[in-house]
């Protein structure tokens, strides 16, 4: 996650992080929170552990929420829909889930803060994009990561 997000920083808010995130979170479920954090914790060591860096704890883990709703054993026809739709939709809600905790740090009233999403949405637009875009790896990246698990052991056969 953090390499691809590295190698992806000359394309503003398109990024293999959502798509990752939701591979693994629908491949290993509640373990999926380890490489979240192993990913939130290398931005952080990276570029600093400073305000903006803050929601990250609460944002990536939104994300693997919604992708946990899906079922384990989601056909792949609905699946290849569903996934990129919820990472396009959480990509596009991206900077009001950062708005919280920005207007708390920031002390920003309900108009400075909703002003502060308003001023974000054109990134939010192509950060959905990006996000449906990408999103469509992630069916195949599960039966990877599916397969891969089960040869090495991370994965038992009934998981």
């Amino acid at each position: 996650m953090f390499l691809s997000k590295l190698l992806m920083e000359f394309l503003p808010n398109i990024h293999l992080v959502g798509t990752l995130i939701a591979a693994c979170t629908l491949v290993y479920r509640k373990k999926a929170l380890v490489p979240i954090y192993v990913y939130v914790l290398l931005v952080g060591a990276y570029g600093g552990f400073s305000l903006w860096w803050v929601p990250y704890i609460y944002i990536w883990t939104i994300l693997f929420l919604i992708i946990m709703i899906i079922p384990k054993n989601t056909e792949p026809k609905k699946l290849m829909v569903v996934a990129p739709m919820l990472t396009s939709l959480h990509g596009l809600c991206y900077g009001t889930l950062y708005a919280p905790c920005q207007a708390i740090m920031f002390d920003l009233n309900p108009e400075q803060t909703l002003a502060w999403i308003i001023a974000g949405i054109p990134f939010d637009i192509i950060h959905a994009i990006g996000n449906l875009a990408l999103g469509f790896l992630i069916y195949p990246l599960t039966k990877l990561l599916t397969k891969l698990s089960l040869q090495i052991g991370i994965l038992q056969p009934d998981e």
